[in-house]
C-alpha cells in the first residue's frame, strides 16, 4: 500500500511564498514519479507540476511556470513544491500524487495516470 502525505499549506499574502512537502511511502525499492494538483472551490482538480523519478524531468502548468518549482529528495522519499509570487487565484487545496514509474525521465500530467493520492493541504492567498 502506498501512502502519500502532504504538508506545508497555510495562509499567505499575495506576493509571498510557501513550500509544500509530500512524503510517499510504499514498497521498498519502488520508483515513483510524482505530481502536484490543485482544486479550488467549485472547480475541477487541475494539474500544477510533475517530476520524474530521477528528478531529471519536470513539467509545469502554464499558470504556474516561472513561479513554482518542483523538486525531490529520493533519500527522504520527499517531493517539494516551492511556490513564489503567489496570487489569490492560487488559492486551492493542493494534492500530491504518485505513480509507479519504470523510466528515469517519465513524468505524468493527467489525473487518471496517478493511482495514489494524498488528502490535500489548503493554500490560501489573501489579496
Amino acid at each position: 500500500q502506498v501512502q502519500v502525505v502532504e504538508s506545508g499549506g497555510g495562509l499567505v499574502q499575495a506576493g509571498g511564498s510557501l513550500r509544500l512537502s509530500c512524503a510517499a511511502s510504499g514498497r521498498t525499492g519502488s520508483r515513483y514519479a510524482m505530481g502536484w494538483f490543485r482544486q479550488a472551490p467549485v472547480k475541477e482538480r487541475e494539474f500544477v507540476a510533475a517530476i520524474s523519478w530521477s528528478g531529471g524531468s519536470t513539467y509545469y502548468a502554464a499558470s504556474v511556470k516561472g513561479r513554482f518549482t518542483i523538486s525531490r529528495e529520493n533519500a527522504k522519499n520527499t517531493v517539494y513544491l516551492q511556490m513564489n509570487s503567489l496570487k489569490p487565484e492560487d488559492t486551492a487545496v493542493y494534492y500530491c500524487a504518485a505513480v509507479l514509474s519504470h523510466g528515469n525521465y517519465d513524468y505524468y500530467a493527467q489525473k487518471y495516470e496517478y493511482p495514489y493520492w494524498g488528502q490535500g493541504t489548503q493554500v490560501t492567498v489573501s489579496s
